[in-house]
């Protein structure tokens, strides 16, 4: 199935793109969250979801009712223990159990954000010495030297074109959320005391991703560090 580009209508698989690069004139509070160093402690987040009816950088919205009914879908992957998510996104619609990083384990709506728990799928090697041999382990080492992270989601369904903006429709099927460096979601970065959730919101001035110049960027740079992380 075809991966839907930013700016591109039809059916296929909806991968919230990296956004690539967050100017500092739209959010002046980019957070770098540092986890416990100490490493027999489990790494557990908070982070944005998603958010409904809102544009985000990929030019793409989230009708509130498909959204919400997808979420509720998702309670039951959660319930299974089977809510697992990959560092990057892959060119998939499939979840690799090779690379999944972290797990979601609650979800809540705070208006109209998506808040989610999370828990880094790190390795006993990792708690035990600091060896890093898992994906769970390189986000939780990169959260550990400051490095900040955000989420997006993935998804197959279509996209209509509805004004400036592409608007998914009914269709959409939630498949996971991903880790990646720059969501395209604004606002949606990792964080650990969810009091701060409003501290990190992000706000989006008109910044949306259409060019397809800038998308296959971002892809070409995904697969380099997926080959960099495969060694």
């Amino acid at each position: 199935m075809k991966i839907l580009a930013p700016g591109e209508v039809g059916r296929g698989i909806l991968i919230e793109y990296d956004a690539g690069y967050v100017s500092p004139s739209e959010n002046s509070k980019i957070i770098k969250e540092i986890s416990d160093p100490d490493f027999d402690k489990e790494v557990e987040m908070y982070c944005v979801l998603q958010k409904y009816d809102t544009p985000n950088r990929n030019g793409r919205i989230y009708p509130e009712k498909i959204l919400k009914r997808e979420v509720q879908k998702y309670q039951d992957m959660i319930r299974r223990g089977s809510s697992i998510s990959e560092l990057n996104h892959p060119e998939s619609s499939l979840i690799d159990l090779e690379r999944t990083s972290h797990i979601i384990t609650e979800t809540f709506w705070d208006g109209i954000r998506l808040i989610g728990r999370l828990k880094l799928l790190t390795t006993p090697g990792y708690h035990k010495s600091g060896v890093v041999s898992s994906m769970g382990d390189i986000a939780a080492n990169l959260l550990r030297q400051g490095v900040t992270l955000g989420i997006s989601s993935r998804g197959v369904g279509s996209l209509k074109k509805n004004g400036q903006y592409n608007e998914v429709q009914d269709d959409f099927e939630l498949i996971c959320f991903d880790l990646v460096s720059s969501p395209s979601t604004p606002g949606s970065y990792l964080f650990k005391n969810l009091d701060d959730v409003d501290k990190y919101d992000e706000v989006l001035e008109n910044h949306i991703r259409t060019n397809d110049t800038t998308m296959d960027k971002a892809s070409n740079l995904m697969k380099r560090l997926d080959n960099f992380l495969s060694r």
